[in-house]
């Protein structure tokens, strides 16, 4: 059993947890302090019960959830910002009133059964806060965290939750290493030995890069200024993206170098970058097909639509240059409070900045899948918008469409909101964790940035600044084949799910053993921390 802590140092471990985590994601980019962190959790509920667990897991939450979500009250002020740091912490409070219940009950017995509940308690925690409520916010995990990390290439086997299981794994074998080292240093070091032949393992997994080429453009046409009312000025973004692809169809018709071999093939814009709904506006629509006969191949327009009328829809548009009605993608996943105002007037009594959002955005029914001919044949871009990169489930239906195996993935979004901030980075994290797990290239274009071309073993070409008018040229790998992540779907989080729930059934029965069997005399269950 780990030594006993005073409660005021479990404290101290618990804030110093969340500071860790929250220096191990972009831009601080830390990621090998992520393990760590765990580790230090780890160390401050273990073996404490589940109330004080609770309340420790909620001061490691504030205090992660705190910094690393501040730009989410950058232009809307403290009390959206803080409340959603605090629904958020409380799903590292419930997490850790699991490991401190378990942890006292089962480490007398079979501790290294017991720290077992360490990673599977993060996999499940983040599938709770990735699915409610109104659909979760799985922003902010343990795998975003290691995009830069050789553990990152497990997303292709088990998918974003098998990185947080394999960052969680390691920050319990290090605290239990540090545990015993006091008392067999020889188990210590057998465990720092695994550790490092996991990652070396892991290193050596690089992701399959095979597959045929095509080139795509993004155009990041920036705004007129960082806000919530960045769009005020709708016509000049708009005007911004149509100038930006003209000079990109400059940039095609010259050589290219070895880098490209290929004429271009597709466009894509951003999220927003067409807030005038080109169906309603006929000089945004013809805006648009100037844009599309510049470039002279199909452009993806991420716009804003006034339909279905009271709401409006985020969509993307599929612009090809022979004309005609454009193909559409509608969000799948509107942010709530961000998109949509769900019980508004319930909302409108803690905050009048729920009237900003005037017009709730509807949710779409069908997932997005645009073909696109290249002089090397056909392939399929498949449209995300915006924070749907978060979610697992939404990303992986719309890489296994049925008759759509060959294809890129376009990330398309707006991060004026958000200001000089860490959201862009953290977001462009997240998309090169999907690239591993799913196999695809990615196209990520933001309005402002960041925006560059991600390859399916998550490395980077042409990344753009923040807040500059920039355009890029990239030769994206066509990739056909499923990961293994893309075949197993949701199975690891449900194992992890069934795995935990047989842990903490244990703890609960080894709890009534003790209270039935009064013949042995009991170990004292005196909490450790008194």
């Amino acid at each position: 059993m780990p030594p006993r802590i005073p409660y005021a140092v479990r404290a101290l471990l618990a804030v110093l947890s969340g500071l860790a985590l929250w220096l191990a994601f972009p831009t601080h980019n830390l990621w090998w302090l992520a393990p760590v962190a765990v580790a230090l959790l780890g160390a401050s509920t273990w073996a404490v019960g589940g109330r004080r667990g609770f309340v420790l897991g909620l001061l490691a939450g504030w205090a992660f959830f705190v910094p690393v979500l501040s730009w989410s009250g950058i232009y809307v002020g403290k009390l959206p910002w803080f409340a959603l740091a605090t629904l958020e912490a409380l799903y590292f409070a419930l997490m850790c009133a699991v490991v401190g219940y378990v942890g006292r009950r089962l480490d007398r017995g079979s501790p290294w059964t017991a720290y077992m509940v360490i990673p599977l308690a993060w996999v499940v925690q983040e599938l709770a806060r990735g699915t409610t409520p109104f659909g979760g916010f799985p922003w902010a995990r343990l795998a975003f965290s290691q995009a830069d990390s050789p553990l990152a290439n497990i997303a292709q086997w088990f998918g974003a939750p098998g990185v947080t299981f394999a960052v969680a794994g390691v920050g319990a074998a290090l605290m239990a290493a540090a545990a015993r080292l006091r008392v067999r240093w020889q188990t210590s070091f057998i465990i720092a030995a695994a550790l490092a032949s996991f990652v070396l393992l892991c290193s050596s997994a690089v992701p399959s890069l095979d597959g045929r080429r095509v080139t795509v453009g993004i155009v990041q046409g920036n705004v007129p200024h960082p806000g919530l009312d960045f769009n005020a000025e709708r016509r000049a973004v708009l005007d911004n993206h149509v100038r930006g692809t003209e000079l990109l169809a400059e940039k095609a018709k010259g050589d290219l170098g070895e880098r490209v071999p290929e004429p271009l093939s597709l466009v894509v814009w951003p999220e927003n970058s067409s807030d005038i709904d080109p169906f309603r506006n006929g000089d945004a629509a013809a805006q648009v097909q100037r844009a599309v006969t510049a470039v002279g191949v199909p452009v993806i327009v991420g716009a804003v639509l006034q339909e279905p009328a009271p709401d409006v829809s985020n969509v993307s548009l599929f612009y090809t240059p022979g004309g005609g009605e454009p193909g559409r993608y509608v969000k799948n996943h509107p942010v709530p409070f961000a998109e949509y105002i769900p019980y508004r007037s319930f909302f409108r009594k803690f905050s009048d900045k729920v009237d900003l959002v005037t017009k709730d955005f509807t949710k779409g029914k069908g997932l997005g899948a645009f073909r696109v001919e290249a002089p090397s044949g056909e392939y399929w871009a498949l449209p995300t918008i915006c924070f749907e990169v978060a979610y697992d489930g939404l990303m992986r239906d719309s890489v296994t469409q049925p008759g759509k195996e060959s294809s890129i993935l376009l990330v398309q979004t707006n991060n004026a909101t958000f200001g000089y901030t860490a959201e862009s980075e953290q977001q462009f994290a997240i998309s090169r964790i999907r690239a591993i797990e799913h196999g695809r290239s990615v196209a990520h274009v933001s309005t402002v940035g960041v925006s560059g071309f991600i390859a399916p073993d998550g490395s980077v070409t042409g990344k753009t600044g923040l807040f500059t008018a920039e355009q890029g040229i990239g030769s994206v790998v066509v990739r056909s084949d499923r990961t293994l992540a893309d075949q197993l779907g949701p199975w690891p989080e449900w194992l992890a799910v069934a795995f935990l729930a047989a842990l903490c059934g244990a703890a609960i029965a080894s709890g009534r053993g003790d209270r039935v069997d009064q013949s042995v005399p009991a170990r004292s269950t005196k909490d450790p921390v008194d």
